[in-house]
C-alpha cells in the first residue's frame, strides 16, 4: 500500500475484548470439566448481560452467537494442557496483525486448514462462528448493539482522520467518506474465509475500494504466497495497513514507445523500491493486481492529460525541467492526490525517453 492508515480507537473493538474472553475465560477451561452456563461468564459483567439477552432472544444472530459459544465449549473440553496451550498460542499470533505482517518467526499463525488436519470438528465450528461474527444479524443486535456501538460510526471517526481521499492500497480509486451517506467495506487484511480468531479485530479490519477489495485482493493472502509450479506455498511479509511511521513506497517508470497516444502495457516498466521493502512491495503487487492497474493507468487518458499539462506549460514558455520541477513539487506536497505519485514517476519517463517532445 501507498501509505498506512492512521488507527483510530473506538467502542466497537469492546467485540474482540468479548471475544478473548470468551476465548481464553470460557473455552480455554472448558477442560476443567464445569458444565457450559452463563455462570461462566461471571468474569465480564457487559459480555453476561449479552449472553443473557441473547439466551431469551429469538433473534437468528442470538442464536448463532449463543449455540456457537456452547458448542465450541464442548469441542474444548476434552483437549488436553499441551492442545490448550497451542491454541493459545495460534490464537494470539492470528491477533498480532503487525507481527504476522513482519513474518516474525516467533509468530506461530494458524489457518483453517492447519487446525483441520488434527481437529476438523472444531476447525468447521470455529469457522462457522468467525465468519459469522462479521454479520449485520448479530452486530445490529440491539443488546450488542448498546454495548459495542455501530460499525458506521466507527467508518465516520476512522475516514474523520484518515482524510487522503484515496485508497491506499491502489492511490487510484476515491474512498467514501465523511460527506458520503454511504461508505466503503472493510477487508479483511488476512482473509476471514482463510484465518480463524480475528475476523472482528479491527487491527485486520481496513477500509479499502470496491476495486481493490473486490476485484484484486478476494481471498489472497498476504502471509503466503501463490502456489508455485510444485504447488508448494511459503511465508512472505506484506505491509501492515497501521505502520507507524508510514512507510513510503518509491516508483520510477520507463518507456519503450516514442507515442504515448500507442503506449500499450508492455511498453511501460514499473520500478518498485526502497530495496528495504522489496518482499514486502512484492506481496502488494501481486495481492492488488498493481503492475497492470499501473501500466493501464499510464495508457489511459489520464496520462495524455498529463502531458497536455505540459504542453500547456511550454506554450507559456515553461522549459521541460522547470515543467517536471513543478509537477515533482506537487508530488511532493501532496503525492496521492490526483494520483501525483505516478504522474511525476510517467511524466519523468516520458521525459528521459522522448515522448516528452510529441507533447510540444
Amino acid at each position: 500500500m501507498l501509505f498506512s492508515y492512521q488507527y483510530v480507537p473506538h467502542q466497537m473493538e469492546k467485540m474482540q475484548e468479548f471475544i478473548d474472553f470468551i476465548f481464553f475465560d470460557v473455552w480455554c477451561k472448558a477442560p476443567e470439566g464445569l458444565p457450559f452456563s452463563l455462570d461462566l461468564f461471571n468474569g465480564n459483567a457487559e459480555l453476561k448481560e449479552v449472553m443473557e439477552a441473547f439466551h431469551y432472544s429469538d433473534a437468528k444472530g442470538a442464536d448463532f452467537f449463543n449455540g456457537h459459544v456452547e458448542c465450541i465449549y464442548g469441542l474444548f473440553a476434552p483437549l488436553t494442557p499441551i492442545e490448550i496451550d497451542k491454541f493459545q498460542q495460534w490464537y494470539k499470533a492470528n491477533n498480532d496483525i503487525e507481527k504476522v505482517c513482519g513474518n516474525d518467526p516467533a509468530v506461530h499463525i494458524a489457518r483453517y486448514a492447519d487446525i483441520e488436519a488434527t481437529y476438523p470438528d472444531l476447525s468447521e465450528q470455529l469457522a462457522l462462528f468467525f465468519k459469522g461474527l462479521y454479520s449485520d444479524k448479530l452486530l445490529g443486535l440491539k443488546a450488542l448493539r448498546e454495548k459495542i456501538g455501530q460499525i458506521d460510526d466507527h467508518y465516520d471517526q476512522f475516514m474523520g482522520t484518515n482524510k487522503e481521499g484515496k485508497c491506499p492500497f491502489c492511490g487510484i480509486s476515491d474512498m467514501l467518506g465523511v460527506y458520503h451517506t454511504k461508505r466503503e467495506a472493510y477487508d479483511h487484511y488476512l482473509p476471514k474465509g482463510l484465518y480463524p480468531f480475528n475476523s472482528i479485530n479491527f487491527r485486520n479490519l481496513v477500509p479499502a475500494c470496491h476495486h481493490c477489495n473486490s476485484s484484486y485482493k478476494l481471498e489472497k493472502d498476504p502471509s503466503f504466497t501463490p502456489k508455485d509450479r510444485l504447488r508448494k506455498i511459503r511465508r512472505r511479509k506484506a505491509l501492515y495497513p497501521y505502520s507507524s511511521p508510514t512507510h513510503k513506497i518509491e516508483i520510477s517508470i520507463d518507456l519503450r514507445g516514442a507515442n504515448v497516444d500507442h503506449l500499450t502495457p508492455s511498453d511501460i516498466q514499473l520500478i518498485f523500491g526502497p530495496s528495504a521493502l522489496a518482499e514486502e512491495i512484492e506481496t502488494w503487487k501481486d495481492v492488488y493486481g498493481i503492475e497492470e492497474r499501473f501500466k493501464a493507468k499510464c495508457c489511459h487518458n489520464d496520462a495524455k492529460d498529463w502531458l497536455e499539462q505540459i504542453r500547456i506549460l511550454h506554450d507559456l514558455g515553461k522549459l521541460p525541467e522547470e515543467s517536471l520541477a513543478m509537477v515533482r513539487q506537487q508530488s511532493e506536497k501532496d503525492p496521492i492526490a490526483n494520483s501525483n505519485f505516478l504522474k511525476i514517476a510517467f511524466l519523468e519517463g516520458c521525459y528521459r525517453t522522448g515522448i516528452w517532445n510529441s507533447a510540444k
